[in-house]
């Protein structure tokens, strides 16, 4: 396991952690102690979506031992976007002032979170970005690596922003800035729902930083991408593409009528 990377210490108020799981028995306890020891002050939001391993039962238990972490459980399997829009406004009514977005399987390493937090002094979203210098993968697929740039590529150019890494899930979000982003109209799931959020911050000017991170392909369980999730952000990335350059096209008209 690595160890904690030291930065310097920022008060930001209270944090919480979000990790969304569904079947994560085997992995479950070692990533919660992972936190535990990088990030001792912060709270943890177990999401569980009614997993059939008994996750859930686990999570209840760990949480009566542990007064630092709380459990959320959700009648039905509905996505990895439903699970933390549940999650966002569970924090956000309790008065948390930082919320966190981690995977449950390891992939987001626990002690790289304390750089992602000092960067949110100077920021409203921090998103953990394995496409900047310093980032990176380990045990993926070459197949997998350019599926991915690619699609951070072409959500670049269709959206116009300048994010390196749109569909990355290890994010830090001020609560205002959730607060700002109109949760209620975000319907998208899995790496859509995360190029949503992101878009949508760009959109109001908001402070978007990128923080190197490794991601770290899970060593237990399953994993949930699938081609269906694929599909979907591509097929959502170029409906907003298009509408945007629509927008530009009649702006531009309306700009020359008015000129004339």
């Amino acid at each position: 396991m690595p160890e904690p990377i030291e930065v310097p210490s920022v008060d930001l108020g209270r944090v919480l952690v979000i990790i969304p799981t569904y079947n994560e028995l085997q992995s479950l306890p070692i990533i919660l102690g992972r936190v535990r020891m990088s990030v001792p002050n912060a709270e943890i939001l177990i999401v569980d979506d009614s997993s059939p391993d008994g996750t859930g039962e686990l999570a209840d238990n760990l949480s009566a031992a542990d007064r630092h972490i709380h459990v959320m459980h959700r009648l039905s399997k509905d996505g990895l976007g439903a699970a933390y829009l549940s999650g966002f406004a569970w924090g956000l009514q309790q008065g948390f002032d930082v919320i966190v977005e981690m995977d449950a399987d390891g992939s987001h390493q626990p002690e790289q979170l304390p750089q992602l937090l000092e960067a949110l002094v100077n920021a409203d979203l921090v998103l953990g970005s394995r496409w900047v210098d310093g980032g990176g993968t380990e045990n993926w697929s070459r197949g997998r690596e350019i599926l991915s740039r690619g699609g951070n590529t072409y959500t670049r150019v269709m959206l116009g922003i300048d994010i390196n890494d749109a569909t990355g899930g290890y994010r830090v979000f001020r609560a205002e800035t959730l607060r700002n982003l109109d949760l209620a109209e975000v319907s998208s799931q899995g790496y859509c729902f995360q190029v949503d959020l992101a878009w949508r911050a760009s959109q109001r000017g908001m402070v978007i930083k990128e923080v190197p991170i490794t991601f770290v392909e899970r060593e237990v369980g399953t994993s949930k991408m699938s081609r269906r999730i694929v599909t979907e952000a591509l097929w959502r990335v170029t409906v907003w593409g298009a509408e945007r350059r629509l927008n530009q096209f009649k702006e531009f008209i309306f700009a020359g009528r008015k000129g004339t």
